[in-house]
């Protein structure tokens, strides 16, 4: 009888997937640069429960989230699912704390969500994403900063061609009633947020099929939605046409307040776009609404997304709390540097990299270690006196920049040579100029 056990396949699932060193230090790297963009406008982390109560999450994203959502029966026969956004947890988590907060709350909050969705480009079922939102107030102001912090988010990430797409759903709310469309408002939304996707011509299909809009009202939404000119220019033009809805009136003077902070403040004026195609698929938008295309990417689409939600708190709490964030799509935001060449590419978190020359001299290269280490250079030790072609193979496939070598003859003479990987170059460091040598190369 043999005991030899069969393996099993390492795999991963469908939509899923694992993040090498070469994928997860940019990542970290990211998260690490948008919080601090975070922080800079005083947004305070937080972290909620990967899992929910079902009752929390579903019905709040709309028929396509709910038919998303990892929904199972837990152990103790609790119904429960993973979150499929970090805003509907957040809006539970502010109605259960916020006395304790205080109003106006700021927040940022990184980390996996899962969705079911079918995979595509840059999109997987489980990813993460970068949420920022204020709390507590309708103050358009919010709003502004809203689109402000996603400006200097993408800027802090390295991006000069991108253009934040801003729209107010008061404006499509108010078109909606003037054409006796508002009952269906929720269903003729969703079909125009897929405009970009499939299409005006199939958006219409879709509005006179599921939302019971006639082909003429159709055509006027569509129309109307894709007016083209410069900012000012499309919202005189939609005064002109819808503005004499007090809704959409609102959604319009909303607008010319964030155009004119925007261009006020200096940020460069093409980065900015009034897009009333714009309307985000959510069920819980209320207001502004945001969505920012890559310049050199487009057809990836929006990386940073979001909007104003006033009531989506009230599920959970009668204290009026309106809401205004949005949330960056990492991995979406990821493949897209990958594609365009804007990935590092690197293997190790450490910048010097130290040949074990001999084991008998161990002590000495832990010690430089250690040095180098509390001067705040990242160092790795090499673990085995091994051939030293090997190991600088080793370094260089890791990326990285500096190599330190101490042999016998170095060791004796009191220097350190420090070969730079980038470029071939080396030279001897006496031992005790060694680490502002490696500052200043650094």
């Amino acid at each position: 009888m043999s005991n030899k056990r069969d393996l099993i396949p390492p795999r991963t699932l469908k939509g899923f997937r694992d993040f090498p060193p070469a994928l997860a230090m940019p990542r970290e790297e990211l998260i690490d640069k948008a919080r601090a963009v975070f922080r800079s406008y005083g947004f305070a982390p937080i972290d909620t429960p990967a899992l929910e109560y079902s009752e929390i999450l579903t019905g709040k994203g709309g028929d396509e989230s709910d038919k998303q959502m990892y929904r199972f029966a837990d152990h103790g026969g609790r119904d429960v699912a993973l979150r499929f956004d970090l805003t509907v947890p957040f809006a539970r988590f502010a109605a259960q704390h916020i006395g304790q907060l205080g109003t106006p709350f700021k927040r940022y909050h990184i980390g996996p969500v899962w969705r079911g969705e079918n995979t595509q480009h840059g999109r997987y079922r489980e990813f993460y994403q970068c949420d920022f939102d204020t709390i507590g107030t309708d103050a358009n102001a919010a709003d502004i900063e809203t689109v402000l912090v996603i400006h200097d988010l993408l800027a802090a990430l390295g991006f000069e061609r991108f253009a934040i797409h801003v729209n107010n759903r008061l404006i499509l709310n108010g078109l909606l009633e003037s054409l006796g469309l508002a009952e269906a408002s929720a269903a003729i939304l969703r079909a125009l947020d897929k405009l970009q996707k499939i299409g005006a011509e199939k958006v219409a299909a879709e509005m006179t099929e599921t939302a019971s809009a006639s082909r003429e009202q159709a055509e006027n939404i569509l129309a109307t939605v894709q007016t083209a000119g410069a900012n000012a220019e499309i919202l005189d033009q939609i005064e002109r046409s819808c503005g004499d809805n007090d809704r959409a009136a609102e959604g319009i003077a909303n607008l010319r307040q964030l155009v004119d902070a925007f261009e006020g403040a200096g940020f460069p004026e093409d980065r900015l776009v009034i897009d009333l195609s714009i309307a985000r698929g959510l069920d819980y938008y209320t207001g502004t609404v945001y969505e920012t295309l890559l310049g050199d990417l487009p057809a990836i689409g929006s990386v940073c997304s979001g909007g104003r939600y006033d009531d989506l708190a009230g599920l959970y709490t009668k204290q009026h709390l309106p809401g205004v964030g949005a949330s960056l799509g990492l991995d979406r935001l990821m493949a897209a540097m990958e594609e365009l060449g804007l990935l590092q590419d690197a293997a190790t978190s450490a910048d010097i990299f130290i040949v074990q020359f001999s084991a008998e001299a161990l002590p000495s290269y832990i010690a430089l270690a250690r040095r180098l280490r509390q001067a705040g250079l990242r160092t790795e030790l090499y673990p085995e006196a091994k051939g030293m072609g090997r190991q600088l193979k080793y370094a260089d496939r890791k990326g990285f920049p500096i190599a330190l070598i101490g042999g016998p003859d170095e060791l004796e003479k009191g220097v350190w040579q420090v070969k730079d990987m980038r470029d071939g170059s080396s030279a001897d460091v006496k031992d005790d100029e060694v680490v502002s040598y490696l500052q200043a190369r650094l």
